[in-house]
């Protein structure tokens, strides 16, 4: 008779339902052992399914449950022969385990200002041993390798590794988290800061698992589009079980579940606890998170329990002792493991008098090595040869650990573990002898470095494995492609340089013309990746659909609703474009997969993402951030930009801050053209530096959907253009007339155009004109000036750009953007006259363009007031002529502010 059936002690209920009937149930009890025993699970798990459906059609309140008993999916019986030697690792393991809280502690032993963590990894170093010994081939010239997302607080673990390794050096570790003037280790895994080294920004939580799973989707889109070959890739996440309450970790899931993204493996590290205490104290997050995930379609497989249990587990003929497995909390499970044996075996065992006889023959130090399976390699390898076999599923292993597995009383499995920075001796040598370290005790103290000769057995294992597996290291990042694509002449936009006399086009519709145009290209067309969140027809886009198609994995499976019109919903399996949905952080993953590929899979993409620009930075920020901490290299296009340009949708439609976001992060090139020929030079200009010159930068450049005519693009405007700012129109008169300089950028540019001629034909000032495609280019370019200046006192001082172009051009500075004002302020350091700034300060509004640019006060009326102002403050009109202006543009003097209306 088979021992697989778990029942609940006697007196107990299942489901809140009395049993009635003991000796009925039993007759179906034994009836299901039966055919478990001679028919196999197969034949019962069909015949439970029958009952199942049958008992819901006649009407039985059938009870769902989406959750498997809490034990290991894979029974001893399933578990694959472990191919290691796990003595030599659990040698490699342990050394690694120290040098991780040895870094640590060296750079906290004066104080513990660096900080850095040493529970995390401690919890999940055998998770990731086991990774690099058997699954993970790194990188190298001929193969991309397997993606790991590397859990950002178990860092330490990692640099111990490369250590033992021979890959970093002693000097490094000590070195860890001072990168300031030292060849230091960042505190987290940061390509910005080791580019070599680490592929993917994690430590921001949730962030790894969006990324990992578009990352995984990516890999079927090079697959399907016969760009490159990624069928036997895998891409692994490891996060926390607190970090699943970040909303990004689990909010994508459901996608990876859709596209069936077998090439897809979260390992999360179930040690039960936060940062600052139990994550489900009251329940379990284990089943809370299968059930989560198996409703989202994954194969979900539970490493819960270690080899050590498996004797008992094969006597509870019972099932009591699973139930008592089941009916414990985290909370529990957590304050069992920061005691000892004695006090499981009272407070676990002992709750029934059959458990606790079953344990009577162990002893106390038996009972507290009964190890969760998180921490048995033999466990974690069964899970993860079952994940990389599985196909038609993404897979997610959920493994059970204790968090400062390892270090006693300073901290496993307590509150208090995730901000320890520093180990008492005695807490050390328990430590070292629990791992059988080489330290004497003189020698505690000093935090030696532990690492294996160079003709030591675990060298040469380590060499072994890695050879075994491809060679490549992991982690490990390409810095540069093999291959460089070429860029396109700026004359293959030729259409976009020229005038569009009396026809009318939004940026919009320039830039989308200019996609197409490199779609089309025979030499690069192949690699534009354009990706959008269910705005294709906003921006004029719908024409693509037929044209490229809309990727899918199944390709089409139904007769759309417009098959019949030209431009109708097409997905295919080769199709080009990425529909993500209503998802901006989604597809902003996407577009960082394909902003990657240069480094990820040695394949260069051209990726455009373009989306409501409200709903960019404020809402994807972190990802905007993580994006230039990856090295992302792509376009980010803003549509219907602008506080005032998107009319009739409102508040939280109305852009006017993204350009300040976007300015933050170091190495996103920010521009708000006006015409139709500055997209096509700033987008030339981006292919030229991210595609030619295979630069770490990558472009955000704000688009409008306001038509209006677009002039020819002058000669000589494109060094200005790509710096951000040119002279667009001189003015004319003499040296007595009182004369301004007028800036802007985007769709108020032209309203600036239109201020200048009324300040022409109405008051008699000329007005020099200027495009500021980017203030926030120009501001970093003074900034550099600035420093360099400070930095060299007794050469040349240098002038910003801003100062050069503006020197023999005299008059007040006026800028007007579609932005808040701190967007043209940016540049008031580099401007040696009187400078005033006019932007949309406050929350956006609905009612037509021209409405809401005289009520945010950035019309050609309050510019050409403006001007004025600025003029009679330094004397050269008097203050009637701005009343005058007042008057004659019926502007309300005692009107409320707008940035606080």
């Amino acid at each position: 008779m088979t021992d697989t059936i778990t029942n609940p002690p006697t007196g107990t209920m299942t489901n809140g339902v009395t049993d009635v009937d003991p000796n009925e149930t039993e007759e179906w009890l034994d009836a299901l052992a039966s055919v478990l025993e001679f028919e196999g699970g197969d034949r019962a798990h069909y015949l439970l399914d029958r009952l199942i459906v049958e008992g819901r059609h006649k009407g039985a309140p059938v009870p769902y449950s989406i959750t498997t008993p809490y034990i290991n999916t894979i029974p001893v019986e399933k578990q694959p022969p472990y191919p290691g030697d796990q003595a030599i690792e659990w040698r490699i393991r342990s050394l690694n385990r120290w040098n991780a809280v040895a870094m640590v502690l060296r750079a906290n032993k004066e104080s513990s200002e660096l900080g850095g963590h040493i529970a995390s990894f401690q919890s999940s170093a055998t998770l990731y041993h086991v990774g690099w010994d058997h699954f993970w081939r790194g990188p190298t010239e001929t193969d991309p390798g397997d993606l790991v997302f590397f859990q950002g607080h178990s860092a330490p673990g990692f640099y111990a590794r490369a250590f033992i390794e021979g890959r970093l050096t002693e000097e490094q570790l000590d070195n860890f988290r001072q990168e300031a003037f030292n060849d230091g280790l960042p505190s987290y895994p940061h390509p910005w800061l080791k580019p070599d080294f680490w592929q993917f920004p994690t430590v921001s939580m949730g962030l790894g698992p969006i990324m990992a799973i578009y990352q995984a989707r990516f890999l079927k889109y090079l697959e399907g589009r016969g760009i490159a070959s990624t069928a036997d890739r895998h891409v692994w996440c490891f996060l926390g079980d607190g970090e699943c309450d970040e909303p990004e970790s689990l909010g994508a899931i459901s996608l990876a579940g859709r596209e069936h993204l077998d090439n897809l493996i979260f390992v999360i590290n179930c040690n039960l606890q936060r940062l600052d205490g139990p994550v489900r104290g009251n329940g379990k997050i284990i089943q809370e998170l299968e059930g989560v995930f198996r409703g989202a379609g994954w194969n979900v497989i539970k490493v819960i329990w270690g080899s050590n249990w498996d004797p008992l587990l094969a006597r509870d003929t019972s099932g009591l002792l699973k139930h008592r497995m089941e009916e414990c909390v985290d909370g529990e499970y957590q304050d069992f493991k920061s005691k000892d044996g004695a006090y499981v075996r009272e407070n676990f065992f002992g709750k029934y008098p059959e458990l606790r006889e079953m344990v009577a023959n162990l002893t106390d130090e038996q009972v507290w090595a009964l190890n969760r399976g998180g921490h048995d390699p033999v466990k974690v390898y069964a899970a993860y040869r079952a994940a990389v076999e599985h196909t038609g599923e993404p897979t997610v292993i959920l493994a059970k650990t204790v968090k400062g597995y390892g270090m006693g009383e300073a901290g496993e499995g307590q509150n208090i573990t995730h901000q320890q920075k520093k180990m008492a001796e005695n807490a050390l040598r328990v430590f070292r002898n629990r791992f059988g370290l080489p330290i004497p005790d003189e020698d505690l103290l000093k935090y030696p470095y532990l690492k294996p000769a160079d003709d030591s057995p675990e060298s040469r294992y380590l060499a072994e494995r890695r050879a075994a597996l491809g060679g490549g290291s992991v982690p490990s990042r390409r810095q540069k492609s093999s291959t460089t694509l070429p860029v396109p002449e700026l004359s293959a936009f030729q259409t976009q340089l020229q005038s569009t006399g009396d026809r009318q086009i939004s940026t919009t519709m320039a830039f989308v013309r200019m996609l197409n145009t490199l779609m089309r290209d025979k030499q690069i067309g192949a690699r534009v990746v354009p990706i959008v969140p269910d705005e294709s027809r906003t921006f004029g886009m719908e024409g693509m659909f037929r044209q490229f198609g809309i990727f899918s994995q199944v390709g089409q499976l139904y007769r759309p609703q417009d098959a019949d019109q030209l431009m109708f919903y097409k997905e295919d399996k080769k199709g080009q474009i990425l529909q993500e949905g209503i998802n901006e952080p989604g597809a902003m993953a996407s577009w960082i997969a394909a902003a990657t590929s240069y480094s990820v899979n040695d394949t260069p993409m051209i990726p455009f993402f373009i989306y409501y620009s409200m709903f960019g930075f404020q809402r994807f920020g972190d990802l905007a951030w993580a994006a230039g901490d990856s090295r992302a290299r792509g376009f980010i296009l803003g549509g219907t930009a602008g506080r005032t340009t998107l009319a009739g949708e409102g508040l939280q439609h109305d852009d006017g801050q993204s350009h300040i976001q976007s300015s933050v992060i170091p190495n996103c090139i920010s521009y708000d053209p006006t015409f139709s020929y500055e997209v096509a030079v700033i987008v030339h200009e981006g292919l030229r530096r991210m595609i030619g010159e295979q630069e770490d930068v990558y472009f955000y450049i704000t688009l409008m959907n306001e038509n209006y005519e677009h002039p020819e693009m002058p000669e000589g405007v494109e060094e200005g253009i790509i710096k951000g700012m040119y002279l667009f129109r001189a003015a004319e008169g003499n040296k007595k007339t009182p004369r301004v300089q007028l800036l802007g950028s985007g769709t108020i540019f032209r309203e600036v155009l239109a201020a200048a001629d009324l300040l022409a034909s109405d008051f008699g000032v000329a007005a020099d004109v200027w495009s500021v495609p980017s203030f926030t280019e120009l501001r970093r370019e003074g900034l550099d000036a600035e420093r360099w200046n400070r930095l060299h006192p007794t050469e040349e001082p240098k002038r910003s750009y801003v100062e050069t172009m503006l020197a023999d051009r005299p008059g007040p500075v006026i800028a007007s953007t579609d932005y808040l004002r701190a967007f043209a302020d940016q540049i008031r350091p580099f401007v040696n006259q009187p400078y005033a700034v006019l932007g949309t300060d406050g929350f956006g509004r609905s009612d037509y363009r021209k409405a809401l640019r005289r009520f945010f006060e950035v019309d050609r009326h309050f510019v050409t007031l403006t001007a004025l102002h600025t003029l009679a403050q330094q004397g050269q009109i008097p203050q009637e002529r701005v009343a005058e202006a007042i008057s004659k543009y019926d502007i309300d003097p005692e009107k409320r502010n707008p940035m606080r209306t």
